[in-house]
């Protein structure tokens, strides 16, 4: 027996979340689902081709990379390429049918020349910055930008977005003003008889919070994957997590009152115990500051991580009288007897999110 950590994705759940969440939205609005970072950490291709059963069509990834990945599985429907894109780019991304974001008016004028050199047309959606501050052409000047690019050549809009910093009910909060900054830029398209195609804005927060901003499609990721709100009380659909990390028991030892354990002694027995060390450590992405402060479930209880994470091993405290042995299983996030632990509550205990916990999960997949 080897003992290592892995991955269990429960897919028929992930069906049901996205089911659920399509029959919420109306007919005119379509889900984009966000499989950037290889799905946050679920498996980008696998998640894409469970989303198409359930009638998903447009995909959302952030690099070239895995655009072209998506695309040798998804042969049909939209890969929207979040991030940069660069004339050296645009041959493939071209053969491989990949819709770049304009990022501001120097891309897209570069991207335009470069499509007009080889006698085509690329299609695009333009990203327009309302307040996240980080991507996009600034909103006061967008439509006038889209117009100047426009007379170029080269380029055909098939989309218009943007992307929320933060998302609140309060009609005084700031994703309503970026919301009314969209609105305007949509306002001065009409007005230079642009059409801008498909309108995006809204992510798993507006979703939830919002629906009246859902436009003509939704970028879903975190609600989709079973976090983000949707095992709140009030969420306008319930989703769950199904993405379970395991790992095994590799030693069992019994430790006196006063043992100190791992790296320099953080955590000191307190009184005669049991101490299971498992295969898993900072190098798996067990993040080093569940050190004296998570849990894992053994034998469908919880057991207190003690010491310090290492690279590759972990120490918890099983308790004295627990029946837990070598090769016993471990889960470090997901379902064991009636207990649960899922990446929220790890999020909690490391003072992030839950999207940075699953993304940096390192442990291979295994099929159930």
């Amino acid at each position: 027996m080897r003992a290592s950590s892995w991955v269990e994705v429960e897919w028929e759940t992930f069906r049901a979340n996205l089911a659920a969440l399509k029959g919420a939205l109306g007919a005119q609005t379509e889900i984009v689902m966000v499989v950037k970072a290889e799905a946050y950490g679920h498996g980008m291709v696998k998640a894409a081709c469970e989303a198409r059963t359930v009638g998903v069509r447009r995909f959302a990834v952030a690099r070239l990379d895995e655009a072209y990945a998506l695309r040798a599985t998804v042969t049909d429907g939209e890969i929207l390429l979040m991030g940069g894109m660069w004339p050296e780019d645009l041959p493939e991304a071209l053969a491989k049918r990949i819709t770049p974001l304009l990022l501001d008016e120097d891309q897209g004028r570069q991207l335009a020349a470069a499509a007009r050199a080889t006698g085509t047309t690329l299609n695009c959606h333009v990203k327009v910055d309302t307040g996240m501050g980080r991507l996009g052409f600034p909103w006061a000047d967008a439509a006038a930008a889209m117009g100047r690019l426009l007379k170029e050549g080269g380029l055909s809009f098939q989309g218009i977005c943007s992307h929320f910093a933060a998302v609140d009910k309060s009609p005084d909060a700031f994703a309503a003003e970026q919301m009314r900054r969209f609105q305007s830029v949509l306002d001065g398209c009409g007005a230079r008889g642009i059409v801008p195609g498909f309108r995006h804005i809204s992510n798993s927060a507006a979703f939830n919070l919002m629906p009246e901003w859902g436009l003509d499609g939704v970028r879903l990721g975190i609600m989709a994957y079973g976090y983000g709100g949707g095992q709140r009380r009030g969420a306008r659909v319930k989703t769950q997590p199904f993405l379970q990390w395991k790992t095994r028991v590799v030693q069992v030892k019994k430790a006196p009152a006063g043992f100190p354990v791992s790296y320099m002694g953080t955590h000191v027995t307190a009184k005669p115990t049991r101490l299971a060390t498992i295969d898993v450590g900072y190098s798996d992405g067990y993040n080093r500051l569940l050190s004296n402060r998570g849990f894992v479930l053994i034998g469908g209880r919880r057991a207190p991580v003690v010491g310090r994470v290492t690279m590759n091993f972990t120490v918890v405290d099983i308790g004295p009288d627990a029946a837990v042995s070598p090769g016993d299983e471990v889960v470090l996030l997901g379902r064991q007897g009636g207990e649960a632990i899922w990446a929220d509550e790890l999020a909690k205990w490391c003072r992030t999110i839950s999207y940075e916990i699953l993304t940096n999960i390192r442990s291979p997949h295994r099929n159930k």
